[in-house]
């Protein structure tokens, strides 16, 4: 007899990290990633030289032929001043960058450096806010875990910020792979009548891979995260997103 999936097992196993697992040579599996029709966000995990590792990534990437279909998420808090050094380098090389970390270091960064993505979690304090600030720029909205929020106050979180940027003139990432926010995520584009290159996807490579490839025929732009670098714990995720 097939075994039964309980409500309280179906929720554990909601709540699994779907952060996609750590690629060994970005390199190549970007060149895979595009030749299937996506976009890609390198998001690298340094080790001991944070800067120089993120430069040698980016002149590998240029070097492939590869750096107009890839974003370089920069961890601004790790890097600290060397930060601006690294978005320089990939902006440079053709790479488009994604700033990451605490909103006031990232904020006073992206206003330094032009144009560049924004990476804000729908679930931290303010990030209604934030995302009303940045709705004419490139915002990548995601979900990661803050106490006190999970579940289905999560969920309306993260609709309410994707509801801001949707009506905004900027360019929204749409960070799930939950399939419920996938399709209200198409809807709102649709409302607010939007191009499909106007938007993206952003799915971490690899987790619900048959979904990336429907969206990807449907001519909706997909970006994949590719994670490289020491292996490190997921966070947990917020809702299902």
């Amino acid at each position: 007899m097939r075994a039964q999936i309980t409500p309280p097992v179906r929720r554990l196993l909601d709540a699994l990290p779907r952060t996609g697992r750590q690629v060994a040579d970005p390199v190549r599996v970007a060149a895979e990633a595009t030749a299937a029709g996506c976009a890609v966000a390198l998001a690298h995990t340094p080790a001991a030289d944070p800067a120089a590792e993120l430069r040698d990534l980016v002149a590998r990437v240029a070097g492939a032929g590869l750096a107009s279909a890839c974003e370089l998420t920069v961890p601004v808090d790790r890097l600290g001043s060397a930060a601006a050094g690294v978005v320089a380098a990939a902006a440079d090389a053709g790479l488009d960058v994604a700033l990451d970390g605490v909103p006031a270091a990232v904020d006073a960064l992206a206003a330094e450096a032009g144009p560049v993505t924004v990476v804000v979690r729908a679930a931290d304090d303010g990030a209604e806010e934030r995302c009303r600030a940045l709705a004419g720029d490139r915002v990548r909205l995601t979900g990661a875990h803050l106490p006190g929020r999970c579940g289905a106050a999560a969920d309306l979180a993260f609709v309410r910020c994707l509801d801001v940027l949707m009506s905004g003139a900027g360019r929204p990432g749409v960070g799930t792979t939950d399939p419920r926010l996938v399709a209200l995520a198409g809807e709102r584009a649709a409302w607010n009548e939007r191009a499909p290159d106007s938007w993206e996807y952003v799915m971490p490579w690899q987790v619900r891979s048959e979904q990336q490839r429907r969206l990807v025929a449907g001519g909706y732009r997909v970006r994949v995260v590719l994670r490289s670098g020491p292996a490190t714990p997921a966070l947990r995720p917020v809702g299902r997103s």
